[in-house]
């Protein structure tokens, strides 16, 4: 809005302003807002799992153990296995001998070992074989907390 200035001379000259009062009480109330409601927003925490709380191993599981050299061991502890000596493999065989076992003993669970430094990829890889082969029941492995 302009505003006219009567001066004493005879021109006239427009007066342009802009009262920036009502913005600064407009930002003044957000940031109380904002203040006031920071508290109670909930960040995304992850909840790890924690080693009290592990369950029993199951009674018959098939057993990938993955080294830290990233090579995988295979230890069948099924019903139906003469022995539970571990034996390598690789991750494209693991497809095969899996079917197998699942046409024989669908709900075979599967437990993944890990060695404590092997490389989060190698696990993972694991997992991502055994979703794709629709393994349903499959755990990690840990050590109880002393």
């Amino acid at each position: 809005m302009a505003i006219i200035a009567r001066r004493t001379t005879s021109r006239r000259r427009l007066l342009s302003d802009i009262n920036v009062v009502p913005y600064i009480d407009v930002m003044l109330v957000l940031v109380v807002i904002l203040m006031v409601s920071a508290p109670f927003v909930n960040p995304s925490l992850v909840e790890l799992p924690s080693m009290g709380k592990s369950t029993r191993a199951p009674e018959a599981p098939l057993e990938i153990v993955v080294k830290a050299d990233g090579r995988l061991l295979l230890r069948d502890r099924g019903p139906a296995s003469a022995s539970t000596a571990a034996r390598e493999v690789r991750l494209e065989e693991l497809d095969g001998i899996l079917q197998e076992r699942l046409q024989q003993h669908p709900e075979t669970p599967v437990v993944i070992s890990g060695d404590k430094n092997v490389r989060y990829e190698s696990v993972t890889k694991v997992m991502d074989a055994l979703y794709r082969m629709h393994v349903h029941h499959v755990g990690l492995a840990v050590k109880p907390a002393s």
